[in-house]
């Protein structure tokens, strides 16, 4: 007997997780119903399965009517949306409370089988930062009204559309130096005769565990594939822990250019954050610095990706393959220090 494909609602469909999520659920025969509030840019998502697998619906997390059209009759709900800035009407506590609580109520409601929550590594309630804060809130919410949702919450995710080591990269491409934030910048420290001397190396600055996004994709497949939803939160690293400066080096040699890697205080990125927030695209907040100074590491509380039988897949068996196009015209000329670049 032919199994029947399942109706899945992915909220966010068009982002950088949503597109590898949409891919996968069309390979495996499900059909999808992609719920974005611009149909048009969502587009390019369609040749991704057969003719009608894959439906564009107009919808607003913000909106109880657009979100009940969009979860009636589905099996399963997996929510992506998220910002990392606020902007007008999108806040922390719209996007990241609200917009989940609406989601799961409804879906709960509709009587979906399944639904998959998309946090971010460092939810807390307790923390400095309004984003992880809301994140965490978010995650109470989702539990209210569906208790068994699955809640991932990733690291750093890493990919060929994302804002993270692209962007680092654009940087690289333009500027004779790679600044990075640290609470251990360059200062004047007593060495052991007691005088002062200018420590120029300092610390290699915030710690992550960059996570690929085939894997959270693969890890969202895995939890709606299960015989039964688990109700827990996975926790998604990478399989290796990497510094700020560590990025920065991988960044310079992966780009084939000679970058000096600079820390900077982050007093400094405080200041910087002020004036940069006020930009239409913001580039740095003051409460993304507030997350800068805590480590973006798993905690090992939770299941990670070995526990849905995912091998983590490296940083380098896939950066290099899409950080090339920031190489200069000579792109095959070998750094003469293997060591990732820094000078």
């Amino acid at each position: 007997m032919t199994k029947k494909p399942r109706l899945v609602t992915v909220f966010g469909g068009s982002g950088f997780i949503g597109r590898h999520l949409v891919r996968r659920l069309a390979r495996n025969g499900d059909r999808v119903r992609v719920a974005v509030r611009d149909t048009e840019k969502a587009s390019f998502l369609k040749p991704m399965g057969d003719l009608g697998q894959i439906s564009l619906v107009p919808a607003s997390i913000l909106d109880d009517d657009s979100v009940k059209r969009a979860v009636e009759g589905a099996d399963a709900v997996v929510n992506l949306v998220g910002i990392l800035a606020e902007s007008g009407k999108a806040t922390f506590e719209r996007m990241h409370v609200e917009g989940p609580e609406r989601i799961a109520r409804l879906a709960k409601e509709a009587g979906v089988a399944r639904m998959v929550q998309v946090s971010a590594l460092g939810a807390s309630k307790d923390s400095d930062s309004v984003y992880a804060q809301t994140k965490a809130r978010g995650e109470e919410a989702v539990r209210k009204h569906f208790p068994d949702a699955d809640i991932l919450r990733p690291s750093v995710v890493f990919g060929p559309e994302d804002q993270f080591f692209n962007m680092f990269a654009k940087i690289a491409r333009l500027s004779p130096v790679l600044p990075f934030f640290t609470d251990d910048a360059p200062a004047l420290k007593k060495d052991p005769s007691g005088r002062f001397q200018l420590d120029l190396v300092g610390g290699g600055g915030p710690k992550f565990q960059p996570v690929y996004v085939g894997d959270v994709a693969e890890a969202i497949m895995r939890l709606l594939d299960a015989d039964a939803p688990t109700g827990q939160t996975f926790e998604l690293g990478g399989d290796e822990v990497v510094s700020m400066r560590d990025i920065m080096k991988i960044v310079a040699h992966e780009t084939r250019r000679r970058r000096a890697i600079v820390p900077l205080p982050m007093w400094v990125a405080d200041v910087e954050a002020t004036f940069l927030q006020m930009l239409p695209k913001k580039i740095l907040t003051r409460d993304q610095v507030r997350q800068l100074r805590k480590d973006n590491v798993v905690s090992g509380e939770f299941p990670g990706l070995k526990d849905l039988g995912i091998e983590p897949t490296t940083v380098e068996a896939i950066v290099p393959t899409y950080l090339t196009r920031f190489r200069s015209m000579h792109k095959q000329i070998i750094l003469r220090n293997p060591s990732r670049g820094e000078r």
